[in-house]
């Protein structure tokens, strides 16, 4: 009998390109090629990784495809209780366009990022005016980060999909919204307003200055 699966397998092998190009991998029920290893010692592929609780941080399980040992495409992440907490995408290895998070099945964040080529010193990118949707502006910048904030980022009240705060970045910097930006800045004061006395009350005070205070009414009506 195990002479039959290794004749089985040495067979699987012989035909099937992805266990030939592969130094390592495992398969699963459903007789997919996961978690291979090349023979440059890189990661090709789909692949499960398994993380157990460490320090107090939570365990976890993802699971997504690796090009050439770096992340690319949609990858899941699971806690170790089989609910879903993360929906990522890469492209590099790096996060690039929205990336969603969850607690006990329901989004609470969703984030907005852009990935470059980890080749490039400097990379042309298109900014968007935070103020102007129809203005984009060509920069060319210094790569400093292969992963950089980018766009709206969206916080959302737990057990609801109602948005509670946005946030929105380019090129890694929280943009002001204008208004805020006004209101934070203006210095300007009211001027004091000037109590008006008319002027049959400036001649009784000019005509009685120097005696003795002398009550009268001014038409107001007291408690």
């Amino acid at each position: 009998m195990k002479l039959f699966f290794a004749t089985l397998l040495l067979m699987l092998i012989a035909y099937n390109p992805a266990y030939s190009q592969c130094k390592s991998f495992r398969v699963n029920d459903r007789g997919d090629t996961l978690n291979c290893i090349d023979n440059t010692d890189q990661k090709q592929g789909k692949w499960i990784n398994h993380y157990d609780q460490l320090r107090g941080e939570p365990g976890f399980e993802e699971e997504g495809v690796y090009k050439n040992n770096l992340k690319e495409g949609k990858w899941r992440k699971y806690d170790l209780n089989g609910f879903l907490i993360a929906i990522e995408n890469y492209r590099w290895g790096n996060k690039d366009g929205t990336q969603q998070y969850f607690y006990q099945g329901e989004i609470t964040r969703e984030e907005s990022w852009r990935a470059i080529d980890p080749e490039k010193k400097y990379d042309t990118v298109d900014v968007p005016d935070v103020y102007d949707q129809y203005k984009v502006t060509r920069k060319v910048v210094k790569v400093e980060s292969y992963s950089l904030k980018e766009g709206v980022w969206k916080y959302y009240r737990p057990g609801s999909l109602s948005i509670i705060k946005t946030e929105t970045y380019v090129l890694d910097k929280l943009q002001i919204p204008r208004n805020e930006f006004a209101n934070n800045t203006d210095t300007t004061t009211k001027a004091p307003v000037k109590k008006v006395i008319p002027a049959q009350v400036k001649e009784f005070e000019k005509k009685n200055s120097g005696k003795k205070a002398i009550k009268y009414k001014d038409g107001s009506v007291g408690f």
